[in-house]
Parts: structure tokens; C-alpha cells; sequence
């Protein structure tokens, strides 16, 4: 299984460091967390409405959907 969590710097409806403290603390294996990809945008949750930051995450979400594909 391959995870996308895109994180917003500016989110004040979830902690910043939430995702990254709950994947680091999930006890993977080296290989399977290398599944799990994080991206920062300049943006709160609601990424959409930050058009540069919405055009990063289009660009991320085409490069995972790609990655994931290959395998």
C-alpha cells in the first residue's frame, strides 16, 4: 500500500506535526515505510484554495499516482 499525506503549514484545524509524529511512531520496517510519503504546502487544509499550492499538489499527486503505478 502506497499513503500521500499532504500537510499544510498553515492548518489550524489539525496539528502540523500530527501526521509526521503519528508515521514515525507506527513501528514500520524501513521498506514499508518508505510507502508513506509527506508533502508540505504553504497552505492550511484547505490546500484548493492557495493556487500556487494548488498546483504543487496536483504535480504531487500526478508524481505518486505515476510512482504508484509502476509497481
Amino acid at each position: 500500500l502506497k499513503v500521500m499525506v499532504c500537510c499544510g503549514y498553515y492548518d489550524l484545524a489539525t496539528p502540523f506535526f500530527n501526521a509526521e509524529y503519528a508515521v514515525d511512531h507506527m513501528g514500520l520496517r524501513t521498506d514499508v515505510r518508505g510507502n508513506i510519503i509527506l508533502n508540505y504546502y504553504d497552505a492550511g487544509h484547505m490546500i484548493y484554495v492557495n493556487k500556487a499550492a494548488d498546483a504543487k499538489l496536483k504535480a504531487d499527486a500526478e508524481e505518486f499516482y505515476q510512482g504508484a503505478a509502476k509497481q
